[in-house]
Parts: C-alpha cells; sequence; structure tokens
C-alpha cells in the first residue's frame, strides 16, 4: 500500500483529505508543523509527498530545497490559486507537480497515482535492464540516472527532467508533442491549460546549458510553436 505523508498547516484540510485519500486505498499521515518534518520524510516510509508552500517559520520551498539535498522522494506542492510564481519556483527546486487550492480531491488521487505510476515504471525499467544512450557529446544512463555532457555529469536532475531528456534523445531529433511529454514524462494526459511541461523543459535547458561549452550559440532543446520539443544533437 503506496503511503503519502501531507505537510501542511491546515488541519481541517489535512483531516479531509486524508479521509478522502484512505478511502482511496492510500496510508496517510499529516503534519501540521514543517520542524519535524524533514526527518519524516527522510525515514523511507512514505512513497510520496504532498507540501504545501504556506508554511510557517520554514516555508515550503526552502524545506523541498532540504528534501532535494538528500532524497529524490516525489513531492507534489499545493500553492494559492493564481500564484503562477509559487509553481514555477516549486518546479525549479524540484516538485514532481503541482496544485492549486482550493483542489478538487479526485484530480489530487489522479495526479498522485500518476506520479507513483511513473515511479513504479522507472524502478521496473531499471530493474530489467540498464540503458544508456549515446549521442553527440551526451551520455544518459537510466540506471544510475545520470547524465554526462561533453565527459561532465549534469547535477541536480530532478527525476521528471531526466525523463523529458529521454523522451527526446530516444526521439533523435524528432519532434516530440507536449502530450507524448506528458503522459511518458509526467504520468499524465496533457492539458492545454498547464504549464508544467515548459517550465521542466526550461529548467533542464539551464542546467545543460551550464556543462554546455557551446552554452551560447547553441540551443540544445528547440521549442516548437504549438507542437512540443526537439533535441538537436551536437557532435
Amino acid at each position: 500500500m503506496n503511503s503519502i505523508l501531507i505537510v501542511d498547516d491546515d488541519k481541517e484540510l489535512c483531516e479531509l483529505v486524508s479521509e478522502y485519500l484512505k478511502e482511496e486505498g492510500f496510508e496517510v499521515k499529516y503534519l501540521n508543523s514543517p520542524e519535524s518534518a524533514l526527518s519524516e520524510i527522510l525515514s523511507g516510509l512514505f512513497s510520496i509527498v504532498i507540501l504545501d508552500v504556506m508554511l510557517p517559520k520554514i516555508n515550503g520551498f526552502e524545506l523541498l530545497r532540504l528534501i532535494r539535498a538528500k532524497s529524490n522522494i516525489p513531492v507534489l506542492m499545493l500553492t494559492a490559486k493564481g500564484q503562477d510564481i509559487d509553481r514555477i519556483v516549486g518546479l525549479e527546486i524540484g516538485a514532481d507537480d503541482y496544485m492549486a487550492k482550493p483542489f478538487n480531491s479526485r484530480e489530487l488521487v489522479a495526479r498522485i497515482r500518476a506520479i507513483l505510476r511513473r515511479i513504479k515504471v522507472e524502478n521496473l525499467s531499471e530493474n530489467i535492464a540498464s540503458e544508456i544512450i549515446n549521442l553527440g557529446d551526451i551520455s544518459l544512463n537510466t540506471a544510475t540516472m545520470t547524465v554526462s555532457l561533453t565527459g561532465k555529469v549534469v547535477e541536480n536532475l530532478t527525476t521528471v527532467e531526466f525523463d523529458l531528456l529521454k523522451v527526446l534523445l530516444k526521439a533523435s531529433g524528432s519532434v516530440v508533442n507536449r502530450e507524448d511529454l506528458a503522459e511518458q514524462a509526467l504520468g499524465r494526459r496533457f492539458s492545454p491549460f498547464d504549464r508544467s511541461i515548459d517550465t521542466h523543459m526550461s529548467n533542464l535547458r539551464k542546467k545543460l546549458a551550464q556543462h554546455s561549452i557551446d552554452s551560447i550559440g547553441t540551443e540544445r532543446i528547440k521549442s516548437i510553436r504549438g507542437v512540443g520539443y526537439r533535441y538537436i544533437i551536437v557532435e
């Protein structure tokens, strides 16, 4: 059974969401104070964390940074409705997904299951066989979840960024539409109003540029307006 940890200072919300998630077959624990959350998150007892941005003393962004320094556990962030900057910052730090408050409980469950399904598929793939993709000056290893560019490891890639890059590299220079990217990297259907893919892709571009000799003159991931993205092979 998948275990969920909710970190939110709204006790009433935590109780309502916990009851709903339990009815859906999840084990749930919630914390209203972020001070003790990090040790719980790193305990290895939970499959996913639902983390609110607006927390007392230690906000959700600060806590997410601490999490990502030590763990790749999936994190779904809760942001204030209409606060696009919170969504962007959360994804840049390493959140796997986000939802704006107030949210639909059924959609929350769908997002959670999509993340867990993606992680399960990744784990199964790693156990079955490792795969190394070499294209020009870039190398991606699915067994070690590492990417090397011009011989140097690209640091701090999130699981979503890694999956997006893997999809693009497998396409070998062809355009991959946003629908396919959402299904393969996020584990859910694409919504025209959801900018997650674009934000994740922007973060990935920046990290690749930091390790690229030709980062100024070469745009490795090209955006195809209204369609999707294409990786340009650099020799």
